[in-house]
C-alpha cells in the first residue's frame, strides 16, 4: 500500500478549512436570491448600532446583482487559505478569525459612513495575503520567503485596492484587512514553522563557548611549518659532514 507522502498529508488537511468557507460564502449567496430579506444589510456600517452584526456577517455577503463579485472572492480566498492551513497549522485558525473579526471591527471603527454597507470577503483576503508574505520575510525560512514571493507573483496588484479607486470598491476594508495582516505576523513570528538553527546558534543560547576555529588553525599552521623546519634540518645535518684531519708535527732532532 502506497503511504502519504508529507506534501500529501498536510494537502490533506490544508483543503478541508478553505473548502468549507468557500462552500458557505455560495450558500449565503445563494440563499440572498431564495429570501426576501435584503442580505447586504448584514454587512458593516460604520459608525452605527445597526453596522455591528456586519463585523460578523460581512465577509459571507456578496453583492446578488454582479456574478463576478463572489468569483473574484472564491478563488483567491481557497487559495490563501489552503496556503495558510497548509504553512502556518499551527495558528492558522487563529489567524484567520481574528482576521476575520478585526478587519470588520477597523472598518466600522475607521470608514467612512456614506450610508452604504461594506460586504464581502476581499477584507479578510487582504489579510490573509499581507500575513502570508510578511510572514515569509520576518521569519527568514526559505520555503516561507518562496511563498512570499509567490503571494507577490500572484495577488501583488493588489496593493493598488487599498486607494479609493472606485466608489463601489470598499478600499478601506481592503487597507484595514491589509494593516490586520502586518500586524498578525509581527505578532505571531515566534509561533509556527521556523528557520532551523544551526549548530553555533544552539551553542550560543545554551551559553556554550564556541570553539577558536581560527586559532586552531593558526596553531596547526605553525606546528606544521615547525615540523617542515625540523625535517629540513636533520636533512642538511646528514648532508653536511666535516673532516678533520690531525697532522702529527714531527720532533725535533735533539
Amino acid at each position: 500500500m502506497k503511504q502519504k507522502t508529507h506534501f500529501e498529508d498536510h494537502l490533506r488537511n490544508a483543503i478541508p478549512p478553505a473548502l468549507i468557507v468557500v462552500t458557505v460564502m455560495w450558500l449565503v449567496y445563494w440563499a440572498d436570491f431564495l429570501f426576501i430579506y435584503d442580505f447586504h444589510k448584514l454587512g458593516v456600517l460604520p459608525k452605527t448600532i445597526d453596522g455591528l452584526k456586519g463585523i460578523l456577517f460581512m465577509p459571507l455577503i456578496h453583492a446578488h446583482s454582479d456574478f463576478k463579485h463572489i468569483i473574484n472572492n472564491s478563488v483567491p480566498t481557497f487559495l490563501l487559505l489552503t496556503l495558510l492551513f497548509y504553512s502556518y497549522k499551527d495558528i492558522a485558525f487563529k489567524v484567520f478569525f481574528i482576521s476575520w473579526l478585526m478587519t470588520g471591527v477597523l472598518v466600522w471603527i475607521f470608514a467612512t459612513n456614506k450610508g452604504s454597507f461594506h460586504i464581502g470577503m476581499s477584507g479578510v483576503i487582504y489579510a490573509l495575503a499581507a500575513f502570508l508574505f510578511t510572514s515569509g520575510v520576518l521569519r527568514k525560512f526559505l520555503p516561507l520567503q518562496a511563498l512570499s514571493l509567490f503571494i507577490v507573483f500572484i495577488y501583488g496588484s493588489l496593493v493598488w485596492g487599498v486607494f479609493p479607486t472606485s466608489s463601489r470598491v470598499s478600499w478601506e476594508g481592503h487597507l484595514m484587512g491589509m494593516l490586520v495582516g502586518v500586524l498578525l505576523a509581527i505578532y505571531y513570528r515566534s509561533e509556527g514553522p521556523q528557520r532551523p538553527k544551526y549548530q553555533y546558534e544552539i551553542e550560543k543560547e545554551l551559553g556554550i563557548e564556541p570553539p577558536d576555529l581560527e586559532g586552531m588553525y593558526l596553531e596547526q599552521v605553525r606546528q606544521q611549518e615547525e615540523a617542515q623546519r625540523q625535517l629540513e634540518d636533520e636533512k642538511l645535518n646528514q648532508e653536511l659532514k666535516i673532516v678533520y684531519h690531525f697532522i702529527e708535527e714531527k720532533k725535533k732532532n735533539s
